[in-house]
């Protein structure tokens, strides 16, 4: 059964010794708002960790397929969904922005259907062999640390070389230099939205929307590596509406949630030097919160 109220939640995670979300066009530097020096963590960082977490759990078996993964080639699952709505002539025109022809609405649904990702966060499916665009239910923002970061650069050495050629340049001393980026704390708030409307045109159901609350919580106990230090999330606050359209704005609900460091601390370590203070009472009519995590 698709949703019939809206949602608004707040993801609040850290990261230790760690590079929660290189940026590529900075040499792979901690992502870093320039003007505040606050640390940002893009919202497709945070969907490929849902996306990973999902795969992981359900064994990538329909309906909880990963559309968007590592190596995938997109327009093959679109022709599965042809295939799969026995349409398979629809396939056959010259011009492949338009392949598809009147069958395309049936070929989303098959999408939506299948692939967890697709009717969570949406897709475009419009290149190639066509299956339309989807607007996903489930939308996040960046994520931005509470406070400014460090980017801190390290030096790291390598004793060995890839090549022959290479060790015969090194003259016998096969060490090779390289470079390692961490953020030595950083804690960040990320914000959601589960609109019921999107919901229905996709099939995103209350089962789907639970296996969701269990990604966020659970996403980075299956994302370790060195790059990225210790990550974890440390809370989860949503707010449920009683109605689809809502029952009150989503930026008043969110400043309910106040995080900021204890006193008396200048350089934030871990997540004990912050108090997080969730003011519950008197909550807008028709809306509830419930603390996943925190």
């Amino acid at each position: 059964m698709s949703l019939d109220k809206r949602y608004d939640f707040a993801l609040l995670f850290d990261v230790q010794d760690g590079n929660p979300n290189g940026d590529p066009d900075a040499g792979n530097l901690p992502r870093l708002d320039a003007e505040s020096g606050h640390g940002l963590v893009t919202d497709v960082c945070l969907k490929r960790k849902v996306r990973n977490y999902v795969g992981i759990a359900k064994s990538e078996q329909p309906p909880f397929e990963i559309y968007v993964k590592e190596k995938a080639v997109l327009n093959k699952q679109h022709e599965r969904a042809y295939i799969g709505i026995g349409a398979v002539g629809a396939l056959k025109g010259d011009d492949k922005k338009r392949k598809g022809g009147d069958k395309v609405d049936e070929a989303r649904a098959w999408m939506c259907r299948n692939f967890f990702d697709v009717r969570t966060f949406g897709a475009v499916m419009s290149t190639g062999v066509n299956c339309g665009q989807v607007r996903g239910p489930v939308q996040l923002t960046f994520g931005r640390s509470i406070d400014p970061i460090v980017q801190l650069e390290h030096s790291i050495t390598r004793m060995a070389v890839a090549t022959e050629a290479e060790a015969e340049k090194q003259g016998g001393d096969n060490r090779t230099m390289g470079r390692k980026f961490t953020v030595p704390y950083g804690l960040y708030l990320a914000h959601g939205f589960v609109s019921a409307h999107l919901a229905k045109q996709t099939g995103f159901s209350d089962d789907d929307l639970s296996l969701l609350w269990e990604a966020l919580a659970g996403m980075f106990e299956h994302d370790r590596s060195a790059a990225r230090g210790i990550m974890s999330t440390r809370g989860l606050y949503v707010f449920e509406h009683a109605s689809a359209l809502g029952n009150a704005p989503a930026h008043a609900l969110f400043e309910r949630i106040d995080v900021r460091a204890k006193d008396g601390v200048v350089a934030p370590r871990s997540f004990a030097d912050y108090d997080v203070a969730v003011d519950a009472v008197n909550l807008p009519n028709g809306v509830t919160l419930h603390r996943r995590i925190g």
